[in-house]
């Protein structure tokens, strides 16, 4: 495991400690590391009103985005159900819409941390993620 590896997941677990998840009782924390060496982290936030909520993943990026930060270098996932009660997860994968929107802001190489915890973690790509993305190359023609 590299010790950058390590640190951003503890931020994504720290960042789910701050999860709004009252309907799946699932908490997610992202956290993404930008070209420019800033760690930006987010957590699901959850609406009575299923489409006003928005994943991790998203809030993360976003709030790099919103920085000034154009490029993610890497991302960790950390998920947990809320209730001890709930069957303990898989390792956490990003839905459809966070896959497209880092597709956006990283090259199919990036490396995605699929973490449980900060020692039991599945190491991807984003290519492998969402093999056939959908690129500004698409509205060229």
């Amino acid at each position: 495991m590299r010790m950058d590896d390590r640190m951003l997941i503890e931020q994504a677990e720290k960042a789910r400690e701050a999860a709004y998840a009252p309907y799946s009782q699932y908490a997610v924390g992202a956290a993404v590391l930008t070209s420019g060496g800033k760690i930006f982290t987010g957590c699901n936030i959850e609406n009575a009103s299923y489409p006003a909520g928005c994943c991790a993943e998203r809030t993360a990026i976003f709030k790099a985005v919103s920085e000034g930060e154009r490029k993610i270098c890497r991302l960790a996932l950390v998920a947990a159900p809320v209730q001890e009660a709930l069957p303990s997860a898989a390792y956490p994968v990003p839905c459809g819409i966070c896959l497209q929107v880092l597709s956006e802001f990283a090259a199919p190489e990036l490396r995605v941390l699929l973490a449980r915890d900060r020692d039991d973690y599945r190491d991807c790509s984003l290519q492998e993620l969402l093999p056939c993305r959908f690129t500004a190359q698409h509205l060229a023609d």
